[in-house]
């Protein structure tokens, strides 16, 4: 038995307009992924600067809550970082009694300029008296 093709539709391939198309329905994919791969890379250098000044003012504060209750750098008042890492800088607000008595309130704060806007970050802890 011998089969036959019948067929009345051309198969010569795409034609230029189909070929167009398709690149162009690419190309708007391609430019939404290459915008949003920016958006991330971005977000991704503001979460890293952020994690930094988080780590700074945590292992500031450690320092602080390791000194003694009396010392100078837990005084009432305001003081700041003689030797802050570059582009950064680091003060600290002790306020005594606060919120109760014998315990001194810390507030932390680490600053630094990116693309021209002033950056704060700020962490508090409570120190207790030891009796």
């Amino acid at each position: 038995m011998v089969f036959k093709r019948f067929s009345s539709i051309k198969e010569d391939g795409f034609t230029l307009l189909e070929v167009m198309v398709a690149l162009s329905i690419l190309m708007v994919g391609l430019l939404g992924l290459a915008t949003m791969q920016v958006s991330s890379i971005k977000g991704n250098f503001f979460a890293s600067r952020v994690t930094e000044g988080s780590a700074l003012a945590s292992d500031r504060l450690e320092k602080l809550f390791a000194l003694p209750y009396t010392h100078a750098d837990l005084a009432a008042g305001t003081h700041a970082d003689s030797s802050p890492p570059a582009g950064r800088s680091i003060n600290w607000i002790v306020t005594e009694n606060s919120p109760l008595n014998n315990t001194k309130k810390v507030v932390m704060t680490v600053s630094w300029t990116e693309r021209g806007v002033q950056k704060n970050l700020s962490m508090e802890r409570i120190i207790s008296r030891m009796l």
